[in-house]
């Protein structure tokens, strides 16, 4: 009985909410998300600093969702920094600020003291930057991981500078 009653609400539910979806037209791309063509050159713009520094990084971009768009690993860029630039991208666009500017209010004795233990391990030093599109809506982060985090930060910086 139990089990019928589910079903049956279910099926309404599904009846009740989906009909006035169906009835506005195909769902729509919303503005905000950062495109492959995009992506392309932010990649391209981070590889060549790095390239310019002479250090071999790992460079991540993610969407707007924070999911991975675009990754690059260089010859000889350390194999432990993958992970940490996918993190450095997804922390800043999760909190919306680089990753510098959130582990300044991380540390013991600020109020964010403890987040990166949240969201299946956060990456709280700088590597992370926003993406901001040309009307300043924000589309995505990059992370950047495998030299210093003032390398790390310079070839992130120099990537979003592409979108400009």
């Amino acid at each position: 009985m139990r089990k019928m009653m589910l079903s049956t609400l279910l099926v309404l539910s599904i009846a009740l909410f989906s009909v006035p979806a169906l009835a506005e037209g195909p769902v729509k791309t919303l503005p905000g998300d950062i495109t492959l063509a995009q992506a392309r050159a932010v990649l391209d713009a981070a590889l060549k600093k790095a390239v310019e520094i002479k250090v071999p990084m790992n460079i991540a971009i993610v969407d707007a969702g924070g999911n991975l768009k675009a990754f690059y690993r260089q010859e000889d860029a350390f194999l432990g920094s993958i992970d940490i630039s996918i993190k450095k991208a997804v922390t800043a666009r999760y909190f919306n600020m680089t990753t510098r500017a959130l582990g300044a209010v991380s540390v013991p004795g600020q109020p964010l003291y403890g987040i990166e233990a949240s969201n299946n391990g956060l990456i709280l030093f700088a590597g992370g930057v926003l993406l901001v599109d040309k009307n300043n809506v924000i589309i995505g982060a990059i992370g950047v991981s495998g030299g210093s985090v003032d390398e790390d930060e310079s070839v992130a910086l120099a990537g979003a500078a592409a979108l400009k």
